[in-house]
């Protein structure tokens, strides 16, 4: 499997690259593109991913890499709509009609998109599924592509870099947004009292640190990138500039 994921991520660093190349795309974007996907390889590849197994510390770096930075990364780097751009008309018209398909839709809204994160997240660390995924392998990578996919998900749906067929209010993101902070860190504070199903309490606190104020720090980055782009869309002398 790790050869798989490395291939994986060396064709999706490759692939963006090149089309980033044929369109003049930012460094910047380029920059994040590959930053999250090796983030992302870090956490399920080499020393920490096998940290990650015997140690619930490690364990809550990884997740904040792998659930919140590489996501956040991933979506700054609008690969979307690079690809939208390099894609023949035809095959990009496909992948529009998908993207604007009922499905998409219902798991681009930001509910959903918190139900999938924030859910998914208590539905692991609340019940006995965080000890099952250290015994069986098929589960760990399961459980580890949901905590990505989820993040990048409620990500992209609160920052809105990529176009979307219907976004939502900046009012409206924003309270999905408040909602899956407090969520987030009264999670991270029942590990207290409540370790995690085979979790030592000293390092069942320890970890509630890390996913509380590590996680603070990502999401105050998501709330600067909102309300920057809200700023953005509404700033006085927007059309003149524009024009």
């Amino acid at each position: 499997m790790d050869g798989l994921i490395i291939f994986s991520a060396v064709l999706l660093i490759g692939s963006y690259l090149y089309a980033a190349g044929r369109t003049g795309w930012s460094f910047l974007r380029m920059f994040s593109w590959v930053l999250g996907i090796l983030l992302a390889v870090l956490v399920m590849v080499g020393p920490l991913a096998e940290q990650m197994q015997r140690n619930f510390i490690s364990h809550m770096y990884g997740h904040l890499l792998l659930g919140m930075l590489s996501p956040l990364l991933l979506v700054l780097s609008a690969p979307m709509t690079l690809l939208l751009r390099t894609l023949p008309v035809k095959y990009a018209r496909k992948v529009s009609q998908l993207m604007n398909s009922r499905y998409v839709q219902l798991i681009s809204h930001p509910v959903t998109a918190l139900l999938l994160n924030a859910g998914g997240l208590w539905l692991l660390y609340r019940t006995d599924l965080f000890m099952m995924m250290h015994h069986y392998t098929w589960l760990h990578y399961l459980i580890h592509f949901h905590i990505f996919a989820a993040g990048y998900l409620f990500t992209a749906v609160m920052v809105e870099i990529d176009p979307l067929r219907h976004p939502y209010s900046f009012k409206y993101r924003s309270i999905v947004m408040i909602v899956s902070i407090a969520l987030h860190q009264i999670l991270s504070k029942s590990f207290y009292p409540y370790p995690p199903a085979g979790v030592l309490p000293e390092q069942a606190q320890t970890g509630a640190m890390v996913m509380y104020y590590g996680g603070d720090i990502i999401e105050l980055t998501i709330i600067f990138v909102m309300c920057l782009k809200w700023y953005r869309s509404v700033r006085p002398g927007k059309r003149q500039f524009a024009a």
